[in-house]
Protein backbone atom coordinates (compact mmCIF):
# COMPACT_ATOMS: atom_id res chain seq x y z
CA UNK A 1 0.00 0.00 0.00
CA UNK A 2 1.72 2.77 -1.30
CA UNK A 3 -1.06 5.59 -0.08
CA UNK A 4 -3.26 4.90 2.67
CA UNK A 5 -4.96 7.90 2.54
CA UNK A 6 -6.19 7.98 -0.88
CA UNK A 7 -7.49 4.13 -0.37
CA UNK A 8 -9.51 5.99 2.67
CA UNK A 9 -10.69 8.49 0.73
CA UNK A 10 -11.95 6.10 -1.90
CA UNK A 11 -13.61 3.83 0.70
CA UNK A 12 -15.20 6.64 2.19
CA UNK A 13 -16.29 7.89 -1.21
CA UNK A 14 -17.98 4.30 -2.15
CA UNK A 15 -20.10 4.29 1.21
CA UNK A 16 -21.17 7.79 0.52
CA UNK A 17 -22.43 6.66 -2.38
CA UNK A 18 -23.88 3.83 -1.27
CA UNK A 19 -25.62 5.61 1.48
CA UNK A 20 -26.87 8.06 -0.86
CA UNK A 21 -28.33 5.52 -3.34
CA UNK A 22 -29.91 3.60 -0.44
CA UNK A 23 -31.79 6.82 0.95
CA UNK A 24 -33.08 8.03 -2.59
CA UNK A 25 -33.51 5.40 -5.03
CA UNK A 26 -35.31 2.30 -3.40
CA UNK A 27 -37.92 3.90 -1.83
CA UNK A 28 -40.90 1.72 -1.30
CA UNK A 29 -44.53 3.42 -1.62
CA UNK A 30 -46.64 3.04 1.97
CA UNK A 31 -49.42 0.77 1.94
CA UNK A 32 -52.77 1.80 2.19
CA UNK A 33 -54.73 -0.50 4.07
CA UNK A 34 -57.70 1.20 4.63
CA UNK A 35 -62.03 0.63 4.19
CA UNK A 36 -62.94 3.24 1.22
CA UNK A 37 -66.23 3.54 3.03
CA UNK A 38 -67.11 1.38 6.05
CA UNK A 39 -70.45 3.09 6.42
CA UNK A 40 -71.61 2.09 2.87
CA UNK A 41 -70.13 -1.42 3.52
CA UNK A 42 -72.21 -1.98 6.46
CA UNK A 43 -75.49 -0.79 4.98
CA UNK A 44 -74.99 -3.41 2.24
CA UNK A 45 -74.29 -5.83 4.43
CA UNK A 46 -77.75 -5.03 6.63
CA UNK A 47 -80.04 -5.09 3.28
CA UNK A 48 -77.72 -8.73 2.39
CA UNK A 49 -78.97 -9.98 6.02
CA UNK A 50 -82.81 -8.34 5.82
CA UNK A 51 -83.11 -10.05 2.46
CA UNK A 52 -81.97 -13.22 4.00
CA UNK A 53 -84.05 -13.12 6.47
CA UNK A 54 -87.11 -12.42 4.07
CA UNK A 55 -85.93 -15.72 3.12
CA UNK A 56 -86.36 -17.23 5.80
CA UNK A 57 -89.31 -16.19 6.94
CA UNK A 58 -90.85 -17.50 3.36
CA UNK A 59 -89.18 -20.70 4.05
CA UNK A 60 -90.76 -21.13 7.39
CA UNK A 61 -94.10 -20.34 6.65
CA UNK A 62 -94.21 -22.72 4.16
CA UNK A 63 -93.05 -25.93 6.51
CA UNK A 64 -95.73 -24.27 9.28
CA UNK A 65 -98.17 -25.12 6.71
CA UNK A 66 -97.73 -28.08 6.10
CA UNK A 67 -97.55 -27.51 1.97
CA UNK A 68 -94.28 -28.83 1.21
CA UNK A 69 -94.31 -32.25 -0.20
CA UNK A 70 -91.09 -34.31 -0.49
CA UNK A 71 -90.74 -36.97 -2.86
CA UNK A 72 -87.37 -39.33 -3.09
CA UNK A 73 -86.04 -40.87 -6.13
CA UNK A 74 -84.44 -43.65 -6.09
CA UNK A 75 -80.96 -43.90 -7.14
CA UNK A 76 -79.90 -46.82 -9.60
CA UNK A 77 -76.35 -48.20 -9.02
CA UNK A 78 -74.76 -49.28 -12.25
Amino acid sequence: MKNPNRMLAIVVTLQALCLVSLWTAHTLPTAQAQIPDPGAQRERQLEELKALNAKADKLLELLVSGKLQVQVQRVDNK
